[in-house]
Parts: structure tokens; C-alpha cells; sequence
């Protein structure tokens, strides 16, 4: 029993090379750069681990396990794609991020009600030479 319980801790613990740290060698699908009521917000999609192979919703690329991540107003988000049908989308419950229409993608959040940011593609990220 002793085993079993040191097995499940070891794996629970385990993190994937590519989420160690700011080194990472996986490198994002796509990055975007968006206004979202008028604060820049960057989006970065990164292809993830496929861990159910046999769903065969892969929309634009990106398969289950896939995230993006949202950083905008001070804040991080990692929000895994859903499973939905049609255009990619990703959600954690609270945010959501889809962009159907990649020139003006819908981002929302849920608090008691849901919120909806109006978010319009900027002409170039941070990240652009």
C-alpha cells in the first residue's frame, strides 16, 4: 500500500519539462496581439498533450490538450481548449477566450453574471522585431 500511495504522489507531483519554467523549449502554434477594452492582451497558443487521440475535433491545429495564454491587465491566464465543436475555444469556468473571428475574438468572464470585453486585433505584439 505504501508503494502505491508514493507512485500516485510521484505523479501527481511530476511536471512536465515544457511547464518547468521560463526556459521552455516548446514553443507556441501562434501569437497574437489584441486591444481588449483598450489594454493590450497577448494571446499565445501552444499544442499541449494530446491525451485522448481518438476525439477528432482538431480545429486550426489544435487538438485536445491544447492552451492558450492570456496575459493582460497584470494577469496570467492559462486556459485549456474545450472540446466544443467548430472554431477552437478555451475556457477554465471563469474566462473564455474564442477567436472565431480572429480580428475581433470573444473574451468573457464569468462573475455572478458574465462580462464581455470587446478585444480588436493590435497591428504587432511585444514580441515582434
Amino acid at each position: 500500500m505504501a508503494w502505491l500511495l508514493s507512485l500516485l504522489l510521484t505523479l501527481l507531483l511530476a511536471v512536465p519539462a515544457w511547464a518547468a519554467g521560463p526556459e521552455s523549449p516548446q514553443q507556441p502554434l501562434q501569437r497574437d496581439a489584441y486591444l481588449c477594452e483598450g489594454d493590450p492582451l497577448q494571446a499565445e497558443v501552444f499544442a499541449g498533450a494530446v491525451d485522448a487521440p481518438g476525439i477528432a475535433n482538431i480545429s486550426a491545429g489544435t487538438p485536445p490538450g491544447a492552451f492558450v495564454v492570456l496575459r493582460w491587465r497584470g494577469v496570467s491566464l492559462q486556459l485549456p481548449r474545450t472540446n466544443n465543436a467548430g472554431a477552437p475555444s478555451y475556457t477554465d469556468g471563469r474566462w473564455w477566450w474564442s477567436p472565431v473571428d480572429p480580428e475581433h475574438p470573444e473574451f468573457r468572464q464569468r462573475r455572478g453574471g458574465v462580462e464581455r470585453y470587446g478585444c480588436e486585433r493590435a497591428e504587432a505584439g511585444p514580441w515582434a522585431d
